[in-house]
């Protein structure tokens, strides 16, 4: 039963990472006296890859950053659970505290990076970018 616990958290703290993602998101771009608005949309395009690709894909830096944290938080809540006589429950709890916690922490890391990306692209091209 233990194993079951560890295995369902693990599928459930990869389901929440896996909902990070830099979807649709584009910056607030005010073009009252832009001398490049007729590139904004070319701009935003290329911004938002270039951007991707500095970020890295945030569904798969969650993804990753669940297993690790799973690991890591299965590991000392078997440690937890043994000083309290049942290491396999407290290594199920730590792997889902653990796993949910590594994956939304990498997940929103990358979003951020992605999102600071894209802002600094399009200002860099001259558009008055507002967030």
């Amino acid at each position: 039963m233990d194993r079951k616990l560890v295995v369902l958290a693990l599928i459930a703290s990869l389901i929440f990472a896996g909902c990070a993602s830099q979807s649709g998101w584009r910056p607030t771009v005010d073009p009252y006296n832009d001398p490049h608005a007729d590139m904004m949309e070319a701009d935003f395009r290329e911004c938002d890859g270039l951007a991707r690709d500095v970020a890295g894909n945030s569904a798969n830096e969650a993804s990753s950053g669940a297993f690790l944290g799973g690991v890591i938080g299965a590991a000392f809540g078997a440690v937890f659970g043994a000083i309290f006589g049942d290491p396999g429950t407290g290594a199920a709890m730590g792997a889902a505290v653990g796993g949910i916690q590594g994956g939304t922490n990498r997940g929103l890391s990358a979003e951020q990076h992605f999102q600071r990306a894209y802002v600094n692209c399009m200002r860099n091209r001259g558009h008055n970018v507002i967030n």
